[in-house]
């Protein structure tokens, strides 16, 4: 049964960064169905990173929300299954090359905030809103590292490391799909993909592949790997929060992926939904989102963190949408075949 978790909303005056400064309330934790008359959000988000948002369009809008936490796949399946009843109305999450293929089941629609988007990150299709600009990177335990380094990619393959990398699914997991774009890009041999690569780390794992993206991030934060391979947000939060960790940007190159936040088809609280999406593109939630939790904002308006290094600071590559877009599912397969391979060694 699907874990359903309320967000409890509290209605406080004071400024609106009152609400991110101030400890977080726990969520209320239940297996029940939800409320018909409360505001459905799918969502992969950290949960430390969607208490906040929620909590302040609550209080602004006087709508009260429901949100459920899973992987991205299994909450694709969740909607694919339900599509003639939809039982959810928002999914806030998924990297554009994870949500792109199943770009049918989401309703079209152009927030009001579409004008002050960058334009690498506008609505081109008119239903994959574009919600926050995503890097990739490796995260590293600064205790189990010792005296080692990890540059990028390939210091990951160190003897020393074998069985001590964190990496997901790509099937289920969004931000490991971007990891494996990402490393065939990075480490391809002239005209070559990095396949090379992705072989070599199928084997470093030691058997062990991951079924969600929290999974690699906590287990890398709680010490039971060395490095994982995540997002950056995942790693930033975790230093905030005292955790021993840092964040690697790839010396052979990072790919930085929006996120969205995409109106299901037929939803049944499709107005409230509407000011849901209004909200968390607004100009109040991206300044927030940037200030205090760890991200990248697609507008144009709001001013970039100091807390995370400019992207033209970085190695950043500059993929090809269109080639990923033609070879996702048979790179998806690629990968099934190899670790097959791997994990019977």
């Amino acid at each position: 049964m699907r874990e359903w978790i309320k967000v409890i909303s509290f209605l406080i005056a004071g400024s609106f960064f009152l609400y991110v400064i101030g400890s977080l309330i726990p969520y209320h934790v239940n297996t029940k169905e939800n409320d018909n008359d409360k505001l459905v959000i799918y969502t992969q988000h950290p949960v430390e990173f969607v208490t906040p948002i929620v909590r302040e369009f609550e209080a602004r809008t006087d709508i009260e929300v429901e949100v459920v936490r899973a992987g991205s796949g299994q909450l694709l399946d969740w909607i694919e299954e339900d599509r003639e009843n939809p039982k959810a109305d928002i999914l806030w999450g998924g990297s554009y090359y994870t949500i792109k293929p199943h770009a049918e089941l989401f309703a079209a629609y152009q927030t009001e905030n579409e004008p002050y988007v960058r334009s690498e990150f506008k609505n081109t299709e008119g239903n994959l809103i574009r919600f926050t600009d995503v890097p990739s990177v490796i995260m590293v335990n600064t205790d189990l590292l010792g005296n080692e380094t990890i540059e990028g990619y390939e210091d990951l393959l160190k003897p020393e490391f074998y069985g001590k990398i964190a990496f997901a699914d790509p099937n289920i997991s969004s931000s490991s799909l971007e990891q494996l774009i990402n490393m065939l890009y990075a480490c391809r041999d002239e005209d070559e993909w990095g396949w090379k690569y992705v072989e070599a780390l199928c084997r470093q794992l030691g058997g062990k592949l991951l079924t969600s993206s929290s999974a690699v991030y906590n287990g890398v934060a709680n010490g039971e790997f060395v490095a994982g391979l995540t997002f950056e947000e995942a790693v930033a939060g975790s230093m905030d929060d005292g955790k021993h960790v840092a964040i690697v940007y790839m010396k052979e190159g990072v790919i930085s992926t929006p996120d969205g936040v995409y109106l299901i088809q037929n939803a049944p609280h499709r107005d409230e939904a509407v000011e849901f999406l209004n909200f968390v593109t607004g100009y109040d939630a991206q300044y927030m989102i940037t200030a205090q939790l760890n991200r990248r904002s697609v507008r144009v308006d709001v001013p970039a963190t100091d807390k995370l290094p400019a992207k033209d600071t970085l190695p950043m590559l500059q993929p090809d949408s269109a080639e990923i877009e033609s070879h996702r599912n048979e790179w998806l397969a690629q990968f099934n075949q190899i670790w097959k391979e791997c994990a019977h060694e």
